[in-house]
């Protein structure tokens, strides 16, 4: 190896550890056990709902826009199946 490539390895691993040792230092609170009784206790609803209002809207526009696509295929089926006379 010559000389530069030695030279750019060490300054790679003097900047990976220095990444890594500066992430290490910053405190983040730890949510995993807040979110784990929510998400475990028995109250009745579904999993995907327990995580509060923005879970109810994704479900309820990822469900009409599935209804949608359904509903636009059979159109399109039909359609297809179905051609205008001329």
């Amino acid at each position: 190896m010559s000389s530069l490539g030695v030279r750019g390895l060490r300054a790679f691993q003097q900047i990976s550890q220095r990444t890594f040792s500066t992430a290490a230092c910053r405190r983040v609170a730890n949510k995993v056990p807040e979110k784990q009784k929510i998400f475990q206790a028995d109250n009745g609803m579904p999993v995907h709902l327990k995580g509060g209002v923005m879970d109810a809207l994704l479900y309820r526009l990822t469900m009409s826009l599935t209804v949608a696509g359904a509903a636009y295929v059979i159109y399109e089926l039909v359609t297809i199946a179905l051609p205008k006379k001329k």
